[in-house]
């Protein structure tokens, strides 16, 4: 097969930025702003938010929500200048970007009226994803080429990086009794819980 020629960076900056411009002047953005950020007190990962170093979803939820926006638009411009090709709009992203990408793809109705409306595809198959992420990549020449200014260094991790983390937080999971990557436990909800039950009275 031959290699993917990607489009160049000039002009996934420029469509992107327009895009992203359409996203924010749609009557339905302040919604889907807001849904987006209710998304995270109902399904979050082990594995995305927390590799943030210190990480307070009050904080940094408003900034990452601006990050993931970023990325759909680039996505949606690379999808847009490709003739349609998933593979090569499924960008290469940082885990906790990408991980509130789908807290604003789980908008469903909200993302279908804005395609619909901006006649836009926003473009997401978990299948073609690879965290492999790196600092100069493909992802970052079109970032720059936007004009949105220095990435937040704070959550685009490289893939490294990100893993590094990853071990040191798994340390702590298991000592908490949890599987690596918070994929499993061992706690039985059916039966009472010694630290919390009630304590026998005598005499």
């Amino acid at each position: 097969m031959a290699p993917r020629t990607m489009p160049e960076p000039a002009e996934v900056g420029r469509r992107a930025a327009e895009i992203l411009d359409l996203i924010t002047r749609h009557s339905s953005s302040e919604r889907l702003r807001s849904s987006s950020m209710k998304y995270s007190s109902c399904w979050a990962t082990f594995t995305g938010y927390p590799a943030i170093s210190r990480w307070s979803l009050d904080r940094d939820a408003g900034p990452l929500l601006t990050e993931a926006m970023r990325v759909l638009a680039l996505k949606a411009a690379v999808f847009e200048l490709s003739g349609g090709d998933e593979e090569a709009a499924e960008l290469r992203v940082p885990a906790p970007v990408d991980e509130m990408i789908h807290a604003v793809l789980a908008q469903f109705t909200l993302m279908s009226r804005m395609q619909r409306d901006l006649g836009v595809t926003f473009p997401h198959a978990t299948e073609l994803e690879e965290f492999t992420y790196t600092r100069g990549c493909l992802t970052d020449a079109y970032y720059a080429a936007a004009g949105w200014g220095p990435q937040p260094l704070r959550y685009w991790l490289d893939s490294a990086e990100v893993t590094r983390r990853l071990n040191q937080l798994n340390a702590h999971y298991q000592a908490a009794g949890l599987g690596r990557d918070g994929r499993s436990h061992d706690f039985n909800f059916d039966q009472p819980d010694p630290a919390t039950a009630p304590v026998g009275v005598t005499g």
